[in-house]
This record gives C-alpha cells, sequence and structure tokens, in this order.
C-alpha cells in the first residue's frame, strides 16, 4: 500500500463503469487522493446503498476488500451517508454525484476538483466547444476543473480540423514526457490496446529503426465490452455494423480498433512504417492478446534474426524498463493468468515468439520513377532481398491490471504537477 498523502487534490471521476468501477478500486488503494468525486449522472437503484453494494464487488475481480487486502479482510466500506451522497471506502470519502450528465454542468467548482478522469467514453472530441449540446470534454473545464483525462483515444469528428494545442495523447513509458503542464489542459491516455501495442513496439523499433521495419501488422484478440449486446438486438437507425448487435456471449465478432492511428500519435515514426491494425471480440471478461507481425530488412553483413534474437530484445528491454511496464516471460500462459497482474502493460509470450526468414523479388522494371537506363544495364533486374518476418505475442488484461493501473499512474503524474 501507498501511504496517503496528506493534502492531495481532490479527484472527479466522471462515469462509473467498468474503467470509472476500476479506477475507484485503483485510487482508493493507492490513497494518493483524500476524496474521490464520481459523477453518475443519474439516480442508480433504490439508494446510494446499491452504489456501494456495486462498488464492493466485481464479477471478474472478486470483492473490493480482497483486491485491497486480500482473502483475510473485513467489509471495507464504512459508511453509507445517503443524505450527503457519501461512501466511506477505508477512510477515503467517495463522494457520489447523480444529477448532471452534460459535463458542463457537473459541480466540479463547487466541490473543488481540479482534476477530472472521464471514463464515459462519449466526451473525446477535444475540438468540441464548451456549449455542445450533447456536452464535449470541454465542458469539464467550463465547470471548474484545470485538467481532463480521457480513459480512451481521441475521436476529432471534423477530419479537416487539426488536434487543438492544448491536447496531446500520452502512454506511459512510452511518451508521457511529451506532457507540459503549462500547455496541456486535456489528455488522453490512449486505449488498453494502444497501451500494449506501444510496448511491444518501442523495443523492435529501438533496435531496428523504421528503415529496417519495413511493414508492420497486428490484431487484437480482445475480451468483450460494455458496448457489445449480451443478446442478439436489432441494430440503431444507420448503424452500419451488424456485428456489433450480435450476442458477445455466443461469438467471436471480428470489429475494428483504432490502435493504429492512437499509435501513431505517441510514436510519430510509426509514420514511415506502412501498418495494418484489426481486432476481433471474443467471449472473455478480461484478458486480451495482440498478435504483432513485423516484416524486418535482414543485414547481410550481420547476423541473423532468429526467435531468441526477438526474445533477447524484449528480455533486456524488461529488465531495463524503470516503470516494470514491460514484462517477458517464457512461461505458458492462458488469459486467466495475466489477469490484475500490476502494471503489466504488455506481456511477451516468448514461448510463441517465431521467425521466418526468405526472400522478396522486386522486379526493377515495375518501379515506378527508376530510370530505364539503369535497368537497362542490370545482368538481372529482378533484385531478391532477404526478409525475416517476425510473429510476436503480447498479452494485457484490458481492464485493471494493464489500463486501469497504468490510468492511475498517468492521473497521478499529472495531479503532481498542478
Amino acid at each position: 500500500m501507498v501511504k496517503r498523502q496528506a493534502g492531495a487534490v481532490k479527484l472527479g471521476i466522471n462515469g462509473l463503469g467498468r474503467i470509472g468501477k476500476l479506477t475507484v478500486w485503483h485510487h482508493v488503494a493507492r490513497k494518493h487522493f483524500d476524496e474521490l468525486v464520481v459523477n453518475i449522472g443519474r439516480d442508480v437503484g433504490t439508494s446510494l446503498a446499491d452504489v456501494a453494494h456495486y462498488l464492493e464487488r466485481d464479477s471478474t475481480y472478486g470483492l473490493l476488500r480482497g483486491y485491497l487486502y486480500g482473502h483475510d479482510s473485513e467489509p471495507v466500506i464504512r459508511k453509507v451517508d445517503e443524505t450527503a451522497g457519501i461512501i466511506d471506502i477505508e477512510g477515503i470519502t467517495v463522494r457520489i454525484l447523480r444529477k448532471e450528465r452534460n459535463p458542463a454542468q457537473i459541480r466540479w467548482r463547487e466541490h473543488e476538483v481540479r482534476l477530472v478522469v472521464d471514463t464515459t467514453g462519449q466526451f473525446l472530441d477535444p475540438t468540441a466547444p464548451e456549449e455542445s449540446a450533447n456536452g464535449s470534454v470541454r465542458g469539464h473545464i467550463e465547470a471548474g476543473a484545470e485538467k481532463v483525462i480521457t480513459s480512451a483515444p481521441f475521436k476529432i469528428k471534423d477530419k479537416g480540423k487539426p488536434m487543438p494545442e492544448d491536447a496531446v495523447t500520452t502512454v506511459m513509458g512510452i511518451n508521457d514526457i511529451f506532457y507540459d503542464p503549462r500547455q496541456h489542459r486535456i489528455i488522453s491516455n490512449a486505449s488498453c490496446t494502444t497501451t500494449c501495442l506501444a510496448h511491444m513496439m518501442k523495443p523492435m523499433m529501438n533496435v531496428f529503426g523504421p528503415k529496417k521495419i519495413l511493414s508492420a501488422s497486428m490484431a487484437t484478440v480482445h475480451a468483450s465490452t460494455g458496448s457489445q449486446q449480451v443478446l442478439d438486438r436489432l441494430p440503431k437507425s444507420g448503424a452500419g455494423d451488424l456485428r456489433k448487435n450480435r450476442s458477445v456471449m455466443n461469438n467471436i465478432i471480428l470489429t475494428s480498433t483504432g490502435a493504429a492511428n492512437a499509435l501513431r500519435l505517441v510514436m510519430p515514426e510509426m509514420e514511415e512504417i506502412g501498418f495494418i491494425a484489426e481486432s476481433v471480440r471474443i467471449p472473455n471478461s478480461t484478458g486480451s492478446l495482440i498478435i504483432l507481425v513485423l516484416n524486418l530488412q535482414e543485414d547481410l553483413a550481420g547476423e541473423d534474426i532468429r526467435r531468441e534474437t526477438i526474445n533477447q530484445i524484449y528480455r533486456e528491454a524488461a529488465e531495463n524498463d524503470p516503470n516494470r511496464y514491460l514484462h517477458f516471460t517464457e512461461k505458458q500462459n492462458v488469459s486467466c493468468d495475466i489477469i490484475g497482474l500490476p502494471k503489466a502493460a504488455a506481456i511477451i509470450e516468448g514461448h510463441e515468439t517465431h521467425t521466418r526468414t526468405g526472400e522478396a523479388r522486386i522486379n526493377l522494371e515495375n518501379v515506378p520513377g527508376l530510370d530505364k537506363s539503369v535497368v537497362a544495364n542490370l545482368k538481372d533486374p529482378v533484385v531478391r532481398i532477404p526478409i525475416t518476418q517476425a510473429v510476436i505475442y503480447g498479452w494485457y488484461d484490458n481492464e485493471m491490471g494493464s489500463y486501469v493501473n497504468i490510468l492511475g499512474d498517468r492521473t497521478v503524474s499529472i495531479a503532481e504537477n498542478m
């Protein structure tokens, strides 16, 4: 347990879904903030006691008291004050707001909240003005907050608009130093998938660079999320993806991911590499996997790139990671084994790393813009380039273990510079 710091700023949390609830758990355990002000924006159940019931247990992670202190523990919710709207959890005041859903109307100023984590996934356009009819992330600032962290990647609706100068996307351990407390007011913590992918790509980029990584692709085998349907239902008017309305319990569902676009924001050198990202949802509550495929150009004068070469890169990167966000293992894991593993952005499954070297044959006669006289003087216009394809597996707990814990680090680091 981290010792509680006297005088720490209050933290606002907007939304109490999967990430919001586990963010409460994280900060109750961490005790950096004296008070958590949680906005639900609506009545829940029959009383505040129902909110406490929801907070103290979880179908994936078990009881809150077990999370805090292990199996031999007493209940940790000490008091539920319906009149004041307060739940006391291990000495941390959790104040529940149940009136406003529009960020601009939430009473952050009244409750002296300067920092807000928005976990709703609804307000992700940093270009949307405060007065947007359906609410906007900037509404939190209008309501009194100084900084807002979103628990999802930005989505600018008007593709012609640039990223505002006061907004930035960061992944802890990758580009978190790009955050400027004097400039940035709106910070995206990217996504669970982008966080894992960035920590998988960074060691490869450090060793090979964008010149030797000819192309990359990834597929995330992702646990289900709250946006999916328990049973089949009709799509909403105008919905283009009919698969999102199919039962999450019974199906493997192909979907999309914004991880490639978000990765370019945190690792600009990815712009030089052809990259494709895909996503497959599976009937699983948490615990996800990225399958990363890299095409690497071999150095004719150097050693061949082999499985052990790749594993040694990750082994050393994990050993030298000061934050311990990157893990390397040669054990044989299944998804349940990595659930809740603290701050594990990516867990490289070294046992399954594979490489295969072959030749890419390029007919220079078909290369646009190449001087024909150059080709005419060649004995053979076909150039053979040795290329190694590497397949790398990286586990991540898309809820608590990876994402929420690292989101907590981002939150505390920003709070400490306010």
